[in-house]
């Protein structure tokens, strides 16, 4: 078990404890949420940069590291949709597609085929990982100045519900659309259990 794979589990680790923390509505927890979602974002680079520099690229790893950034992502996504940040059916989207190309994973890994993300791929993660960020800050931010009964409230109130949605949409889009070009790229490997 080397670093950057200890780093990774510590990010699945991380995000339903991020979630636990995030989901009540005091200023306290969620200080501690947007810490431990800090530190779960951090792991995600710490493990990247440990495996390159020293050249630690395993099967595990490669398997591994995406899934934790599912788990985290998703945990967050739902977090948001029970605070009625979000509407439900982008998450589910998401999530659906996460899945649906994990699942994918571990029949390439059960044939011995690694399955790397594509530079798409990439692209969606961070996406996924801005938006999911942006979201945190804020909820953070407006618990903050709740707290602090600050005037400067004033300026967060905006129609987050629509905007924030939009951007939800967008990556939802670029997800499915990763998704599908994975399907079709290993479609022969889902025929062959098919038969």
């Amino acid at each position: 078990m080397n670093t950057p794979n200890k780093l990774t589990l510590l990010r699945v680790f991380l995000a339903p404890v991020f979630m636990y923390f995030f989901l009540f509505d005091n200023f306290y927890m969620r200080i501690i949420g947007l810490a431990l979602f800090v530190i779960a974002a951090l792991t995600d680079l710490a493990d990247g940069y440990y495996a390159r520099k020293y050249g630690i690229i395993t099967g595990f790893g490669k398997f591994m590291d995406p899934l934790a950034d599912k788990i985290l992502v998703s945990s967050a996504l739902i977090a948001f949709i029970a605070l009625r940040y979000v509407s439900p059916l982008p998450v589910l989207l998401i999530i659906g597609r996460e899945f649906a190309v994990t699942g994918l994973r571990l029949l390439a890994a059960y044939r011995g085929v690694v399955i790397s993300p594509s530079w798409g791929a990439k692209l969606k993660t961070f996406l996924q990982m801005v938006v999911v960020a942006i979201l945190v800050l804020y909820i953070t931010l407006l618990t903050t100045l709740q707290h602090l009964e600050s005037p400067a409230l004033a300026f967060l109130e905006f129609d987050y519900y629509f905007y924030f949605n939009l951007l939800l949409w967008l990556t939802a889009v670029i997800t499915v659309w990763t998704g599908i070009d994975y399907v079709l790229k290993y479609f022969y490997m889902i025929r062959s259990v098919l038969k």
